[in-house]
């Protein structure tokens, strides 16, 4: 260690070598910040998940048949059968799947309309599976809408994943809050194409039912009377014309209960050969029922039909009026895509809108809107895995100050002096270089992006207390020398520097070997190299930044204490 020890006496005797030393760690820290602005480095709650079985949704028009949405998922499962991974597929049609991890949130249990539809796919084990599910859904998503949503315009077609982390409605989503739900519906679609323009996002959809034209056919019951049939007749007869319905029950010893016997007419008889009413009138007039007197009578002479809009379901937040529209990211991070398209919206709006952003505070990147007409309020909230990430950063962020300040006052406490303090304290935070460098070079090495992750930032704390070890060391061993061996400062740093850098090194080692099995985990391995690059930044930071500041330091000048404890000296002597 006697290089070491010259390396750092002749940084210490030079003051512009010094200068050097803080020129270029201050430089080192401020290209290492820039990683973000510059995306070279990407900041996400948690990355994608490889796992087992993922699904595929799909969102045929409102108001389609239950055949147009068979025929978008055939599609969609002609072109999964050929990949090599897919063990098995189940098709739910008109309804969801039974609720899994991700449904749980994302409304499966409540699909019951012939509009849906969802696949249940089944992979290979991950562990003998070379292509991670998040990656291969990427992949498959391009080539199946190009295949399949033109056979039914309108269609939405989604591929969800389980999530890694606490799951969430989608990853972004934006709430449009109003009271005229015609301009929520208006808005709604505006934020829906500004998310679809936007680089990263996939699968945009508004969650709203389409509002289309209907028929109600309406027993007219004095003609009902008059005609010498039942409105009871009149309602099973429509039922069994256009859907169906059970006629007798059936008993059998492994049922405990009857089992409904359903009567359906032929798709011949039941489908409509148009869309107009004068095709759904002569529907009608095909249809005869008979009535006490034994004559038959047309069931057109005592149905009245009458053209309507159909009702959209209406939803509620908080007691307010509004509309989701959700958005996945395309392997990126949330965060990026909501800037971009906030900032379309903003000047987009702002031609139709007065705009107010909201304050720095839990839902600090909402818009409130005020129309420059009518002074209409509306509201867009952002939600979702974006709204997770940024709460979960802001909690690790205050978290990682709290650190800080409690490293901060037990080392005032020890020391007594807020110098040697903070040149402990600034030591330890300079470990960050490391924790971002780290995971740019990961980066390169991965199949995927690797981002800063919500592991990253726990590895990132705990690095504080390593950190402020090593810098403790130099610092008492350094006080040590200069009070009981009556050595100068300059002399006393080095050859603590150079006594230390063993024990510190090995630290190291250790730190850097027993994080190395985290490293390759697709959850965890934000914490693996956090703690890695971190811990070599520490490394070097310690052996050459902190001296530096320990000799410019006034509160690093000991006198020499006569009656040194002769423990403490023989110590010295020893390990020297």
């Amino acid at each position: 260690m006697k290089g070491l020890e010259k390396f750092i006496y002749g940084i210490l005797g030079s003051k512009k070598k010094k200068l050097l030393v803080i020129i270029l760690t201050a430089i080192a820290f401020f290209l290492s910040l820039m990683m973000f602005p510059s995306k070279m480095v990407l900041a996400k709650m948690l990355p994608g998940k490889s796992d087992n079985t993922f699904s595929v949704y799909i969102d045929t028009p409102t108001g389609s048949s239950i055949e147009q949405t068979k025929q978008v998922s055939e599609c969609v499962i002609d072109v999964l059968k050929k990949e090599k991974e897919v063990m098995n597929l189940e098709l739910f049609l008109g309804q969801g799947i039974p609720l899994d991890y991700a449904g749980l949130v994302k409304g499966a249990s409540m699909k019951t309309t012939e509009n849906v539809s969802e696949i249940s796919v089944n992979l290979t084990d991950k562990h003998t599976r070379k292509e991670p599910s998040f990656l291969m859904t990427q992949r498959l998503r391009p080539i199946v809408k190009k295949k399949c949503l033109p056979l039914v315009k309108g269609t939405n077609i989604k591929f969800v994943e389980q999530p890694a982390g606490p799951p969430t409605l989608a990853s972004i989503v934006v709430e449009v809050h109003g009271e005229d739900m015609k301009k929520v519906r208006k808005l709604s679609m505006q934020v829906a194409n500004i998310l679809s323009d936007t680089k990263g996002l996939v699968d945009v959809d508004v969650m709203m039912d389409d509002i289309y034209d209907k028929y109600e056919l309406i027993p007219d019951k004095e003609k009902v009377a008059r005609s010498g049939l039942s409105v009871e007749q009149v309602n099973n007869i429509l039922y069994l014309a256009f859907e169906g319905m059970v006629i007798a029950h059936k008993n059998s010893k492994d049922a405990p209960d009857q089992i409904p016997i359903f009567l359906i007419l032929q798709k011949a008889s039941k489908t409509l050969n148009g869309k107009s009413e004068a095709e759904l009138r002569s529907k009608l007039s095909s249809l005869n029922l008979m009535n006490m007197k034994g004559m038959m009578v047309p069931l057109s002479e005592v149905v009245t039909i009458r053209k309507v809009k159909s009702s959209p379901m209406i939803m509620h937040k908080d007691l307010s009026r509004m509309v989701n529209v959700i958005a996945e990211t395309d392997m990126v991070s949330q965060v990026y895509p909501l800037l971009a398209a906030r900032d379309v919206m903003l000047e987009k709006f702002s031609k139709e809108y007065k705009i107010e952003k909201a304050g720095f505070n839990t839902y600090m990147f909402d818009l409130y809107l005020t129309d420059k007409k009518t002074g209409e309020k509306f509201l867009l909230r952002w939600d979702g895995e974006m709204k997770v990430t940024l709460d979960t950063f802001r909690d690790l962020g205050g978290a990682f100050i709290a650190a800080l300040v409690l490293i901060f006052l037990l080392l005032v406490i020890y020391y007594k002096s807020f110098a040697i303090s903070g040149i402990i304290l600034l030591g330890s935070f300079l470990s960050l270089i490391g924790v971002i460098v780290g995971h740019w070079v990961a980066n390169w090495f991965t199949s995927e992006t690797f981002f800063l992750t919500a592991t990253s930032l726990i590895g990132f704390i705990a690095l504080m207390g390593i950190s402020s070890r090593n810098s403790l060391l130099l610092i008492d061993f350094a006080k040590s020398l200069m009070e009981c061996h009556g050595m100068n400062k300059r002399e006393a740093i080095a050859v603590a520097t150079a006594t230390r850098a063993k024990p510190i090194a090995l630290t190291a080692v250790a730190i850097i070997l027993g994080s190395a099995l985290l490293a390759s985990d697709p959850v965890f391995g934000g914490l693996g190299v956090a703690l890695i690059s971190g811990t070599i930044a520490a490394v070097f930071v310690s052996l050459i930044f902190v001296p530096v500041l320990m000799h410019n330091a006034k509160a690093m000048d000991f006198d020499k204490a006569p009656h040194c404890d002769i423990k403490e000296k023989n110590n010295i002597a020893i390990t020297k």
